[in-house]
């Protein structure tokens, strides 16, 4: 099998930017000429393992961040937003969009708002939005994407926030729920359980906090904590969103919620222990939740956060859609990509997971790049709490590539090594470029189709090479 190159040039110069080299300083460093650090820094040459061991010698870099998936995240995104009908040239072949992604990160992540900015635009004209003729009327980037973007980029790991609460947990010393109330005793504040709280209110004035009592423990314990972020790690919060940049107010204050949820989180499943459990069990949801007092879904979630440098877990994907194939959440480690505009791939099981409520599926998937996934799928509706109040019904979706397949118990019995055992699956139908699939919705947009009004296959049109 041949070894494929890496080229990393950005993160090359972002590291010696950090550390506040000159380009000749570096290179003394690395133990490598100038002119080739040049190349390597502008990708025309990939980085050598001697230049890997130097990163880990001199700086105690984790050589593990120069292949993170920024680079295939940006190129899977361009390619989505070029299949746009707008865009009627020819798409740039992939190489240029790869070059773009690696050497010019920032400009690639320009063009991906500004398409986003057009998709909002267009998508209220289409609606008949009458905001956009008012005087004064401005389309802004969604703060929604923008805050989905920002934990995309990291990962889904935000180190100081994930540092704070495993703070906070070890110092639970094995009873966590008698630890938060004493933190709740010590801000001087009451926790009380009524129905008309909704699931959490806060009354800053009273200092009192309402949970609703038909919430399951779970939930109960992870909204104490998630409001216990919001109070007493208010400077821990504030200080990382400054470092994000948001554009706007409703998109910091989007991320905030964000942040004190992943804290919430964190506490309940400290990455130390919970990454050792994790091992144990084999990555086994419905024991890590009973072992963390936790749901499959926070569990779930959890595990795809698990990418602190130094000790990065299993690289999984994480997403949860409604009954209409909505993406409501969605966060990858791996290089699996998810549909931004329009539909995922009718053909990935997370859809199937409503027709067998309580059971788990199993997916062996393979994306039109190559690269195989093992997919796990749940439904994970949410009762209301009484027979008059709606169920609210969603699927998650979790999964990592097939070589970490063996430390992962819901492979056990699969049939990995067989190449048909692989169900062909795509980010969204507009974009993928397989031409046989029966369950396409809409051409590829990249495509020549041709169409034969005297034949008829499972599609009424054939595709183009």
């Amino acid at each position: 099998m041949a070894i494929q190159k890496l080229y990393a040039g950005a993160k090359l110069r972002e590291l010696r930017g950090r550390m506040g080299l000159t380009q000749k300083e570096f290179a003394t460093k690395l133990g490598v000429s100038l002119p080739y650090l040049n190349q390597m820094e502008n990708n025309n040459r990939p980085v050598s393992s001697s230049v890997m061991l130097g990163l880990v010698q001199e700086f105690g870099y984790d050589v593990t961040e120069l292949a993170s998936g920024d680079t295939e995240r940006l190129v899977s995104d361009m390619r989505e937003a070029l299949a746009d009908p707008v865009f009627t040239e020819a798409a740039p072949p992939l190489p240029d969009l790869r070059l773009t992604a690696s050497n010019a990160p920032a400009l690639a992540r320009a063009f991906l708002d500004l398409h986003r900015a057009y998709r909002q635009t267009h998508e209220r004209l289409a609606s008949l939005d009458e905001a956009l003729g008012r005087e004064g009327a401005r389309v802004a980037a969604s703060p929604w994407e923008e805050v989905r973007d920002f934990f995309h980029y990291c990962d889904n790991y935000i180190d100081a926030v994930d540092h704070a609460a495993e703070r906070f947990a070890e110092k639970a010393g094995g009873n966590l729920d008698a630890h938060i109330r004493a933190a709740f005793d010590d801000q001087g504040i009451a926790v009380r359980y009524a129905d008309d709280a909704g699931i959490r209110r806060y009354d800053p004035s009273r200092k009192e906090l309402t949970l609703s009592p038909r919430t399951a423990p779970e939930t109960q314990r992870f909204q104490l904590l998630h409001q216990y972020a919001l109070i007493a790690q208010g400077r821990l919060l504030e200080a990382t969103l400054d470092l994000a940049r948001f554009q706007t107010d409703t998109a910091r204050s989007i991320a905030k919620v964000g942040m004190a949820n992943y804290f919430a989180g964190a506490v309940l499943m400290p990455y130390g222990r919970f990454m050792e459990a994790a091992g144990e069990t084999r990555h086994d949801l419905e024991e890590l939740a009973v072992r963390f007092g936790a749901s499959i879904e926070q569990v779930a979630h959890r595990l795809s956060t698990m990418q602190r440098p130094g000790a990065k877990g299993i690289p999984f994907f994480f997403v949860r859609v409604d009954q209409a194939g909505t993406i409501t959440k969605r966060h990858s480690a791996t290089r699996l990509q998810f549909a931004r505009f329009g539909g995922a791939c009718p053909l990935w099981n997370v859809h199937q997971a409503f027709e067998t409520p309580g059971r788990f599926l199993r997916q062996l998937a393979e994306t039109p790049d190559g690269v195989r996934y093992l997919c796990l799928a749940r439904d994970v509706s949410k009762s209301g709490g009484s027979f008059h109040a709606p169920t609210r019904r969603f699927a998650i979706g979790l999964g990592c590539e097939v070589q970490h397949a063996s430390a992962v118990v819901y492979a056990d019995g699969m049939d990995i090594g067989t190449a048909s055992a692989y169900q062909p699956i795509g980010i969204s139908c507009r974009i993928c470029e397989r031409t046989n699939c029966h369950q396409r919705s809409v051409p590829p947009l990249e495509r020549q189709l041709r169409i034969d009004p005297d034949q008829r296959g499972t599609l009424p049109y054939e595709i183009g090479r």
